[in-house]
């Protein structure tokens, strides 16, 4: 399997990684550099200290007697290299070439007045010796052990300290200039066209401010435009019944006969239609109903049992043990639809009902009818859309019931969606919040 790094998908992650990577390279750059020019300044340091150690320590050796030096050398001993009488041990001579900046040190401060031999000793660390015969004639060894240059202990603790403030601070940046866009995201998929949904404080940065202006302002205009768009529907509907009414009325005076039936069918039909259309303008508000406590398990009891009161072959299965908070009526207009959906295509619906625990309650109507073709599931939900096509309003209805269906579980905070079951039929299963917002 082939590996390979991906880029994160979540804005946030993204902003992270690039304000990361960006502030731990260029402090990694600043580290760097002052941690070589704190190299720089204390190899320069050292390396003048111990030019001045030596010319000074050569010094007093040659004005010492020959018998009192070696009571002297432990005094002028250091951790990097000491003083011992005599031509010390045998090793290879020193390539010039590599030889460390101390060798080149000590030629400086020595070379002018003494020769100087410098032997690579073999060691497990580096380990040079450099030769030198003082003005009596006696020999004298500065044995040296380069160390490595030390690092101060604060400056690892330093350097976490500075990357979890980097990481902190990434942290409060990011979350600062995302929150926003969260709120607003959230806002977007509670959007209600009627007005209801959340509007955002329009407070803080400016562009955030002009966002939230721009938000607030557009929901009520969507919100008005839906609104004006449902009382034409509502107003058109209403008023068709009255003309209706009078035809009917004429209708009854005519001479019994085919053209008398068939005037009265097409009556019966458009007054069917306008009453759906007043219903699905009425759906697309229901703040007019008071949100009350249901014992949902007593409000589906009463519901099957009405349906079985008229002869009709519906049944309830399962136990939600809830109590919510909802729209009673809206509720059951919900459940009423689907349930006749059921039964004018398939002759029989069951409905179940099962608690989903903190995430509400799921109420499902089910039937063994014909179902939907998987292309046609999401479109029945649409106003005016038939899945039979004829204009038979027997086999082919309005097109409205679903869509009153998915209109109201939108206001009563929950979804409405359509599935054919195994075995062939169609489950329409409603979910619902335990309180609603």
């Amino acid at each position: 399997m082939k590996a390979g790094f991906g880029w994160p998908r979540t804005l946030a992650s993204r902003l992270s990684l690039i304000f990361l990577i960006s502030l731990v390279l260029a402090h990694g750059m600043s580290f760097g550099l002052q941690f070589y020019e704190r190299y720089q300044s204390a190899m320069t340091m050292m390396l003048g200290n111990m030019q001045q150690d030596l010319t000074t320590t050569l010094a007093m050796l040659e004005r010492l007697p020959a018998e009192e030096r070696a009571a002297w050398l432990p005094r002028f001993e250091h951790p990097n290299y000491r003083y011992v009488l005599g031509t010390g041990q045998t090793g290879t001579p020193m390539d010039m070439n590599k030889a460390p900046i101390s060798v080149h040190t000590m030629q400086a401060a020595l070379g002018r007045d003494y020769p100087v031999v410098f032997n690579t000793i073999p060691d497990s660390r580096p380990h040079y010796q450099a030769h030198l015969t003082l003005r009596d004639g006696n020999p004298l060894t500065i044995d040296v052990r380069p160390a490595i240059t030390p690092l101060s202990p604060w400056l690892p603790l330093l350097l976490i300290g500075q990357l979890v403030l980097l990481v902190t601070c990434t942290w409060l940046a990011v979350r600062t200039a995302i929150r926003p866009l969260t709120r607003l995201s959230q806002a977007v998929d509670t959007l209600d066209p009627n007005g209801e949904g959340i509007r955002l404080d329009e407070s803080g940065p400016t562009e955030v401010a002009y966002a939230a202006v721009a938000f607030n302002s557009m929901q009520q205009r969507i919100a008005t435009y839906v609104k004006e768009r449902m009382q034409l529907l509502a107003a058109i509907s209403h008023d068709l019944q009255t003309p209706i009414t009078r035809m009917k009325l004429r209708a009854e005076f005519m001479d019994d006969g085919i053209e008398k039936d068939k005037l009265w069918s097409d009556l019966n039909e458009m007054q069917h239609l306008v009453q759906e259309g007043v219903a699905y303008a009425r759906s697309m508000d229901t703040s007019t109903e008071t949100a009350k406590r249901v014992n949902l398990d007593a409000f589906l009891d009463s519901l099957v049992f009405d349906y079985q009161d008229m002869n009709q072959s519906v049944q309830l299965s399962g136990k939600a043990q809830a109590v919510i908070d909802t729209r009673p009526h809206a509720l059951r207009r919900v459940l009423v639809n689907l349930t006749d959906n059921a039964l004018k295509f398939a002759g029989a619906a069951e409905v179940q009902v099962q608690s989903q625990g903190d995430q509400g309650v799921s109420i499902q109507v089910l039937d063994r009818g014909p179902g939907i073709s998987q292309a046609e599931l999401a479109e029945v939900l649409k106003p005016f859309y038939r899945v039979e096509s004829s204009r038979n309003r027997d086999t082919g209805g309005t097109g409205l019931g679903l869509a009153i269906a998915q209109q109201l579980a939108r206001a009563l905070g929950g979804s409405l969606t359509l599935s054919n079951r195994d075995g062939g039929g169609l489950c329409a299963e409603l979910k619902l919040p335990r309180t609603l917002a």
